[in-house]
C-alpha cells in the first residue's frame, strides 16, 4: 500500500490507475482527510444472469404449455 499526496495524485494519476491494479493505493488531502483508490473487480454482472440447465423438452413443449395456461 502507498499513500501520495493529492498533488502527486493529480500530477500522476494514470500511474496510479495502473498501480492500484495490483495494491491499495490511499490519496491524503492536504486537510488530512484519506481515500483509498482500487480496482474494482472485473466480473460485474447482473442478477438476471442464471447458467443454463439441460432438458429434453423441446421448444414446441414450451410453447404447448404456454398456450394452455393462457387458454384456462
Amino acid at each position: 500500500m502507498r499513500v501520495f499526496t493529492y498533488s502527486e495524485a493529480r500530477q500522476n494519476l494514470a500511474k496510479l490507475l495502473d498501480l492500484a491494479r495490483t495494491e491499495e493505493v490511499r490519496i491524503r488531502r492536504k486537510d488530512g482527510s484519506l481515500f483509498i483508490l482500487r480496482a474494482q473487480d472485473d466480473e460485474v454482472s447482473s442478477p438476471f444472469d442464471t447458467p443454463g440447465i439441460r432438458t429434453r423438452a423441446t421448444t414446441e413443449d414450451i410453447l404447448d404449455a404456454v398456450a394452455d395456461t393462457r387458454s384456462r
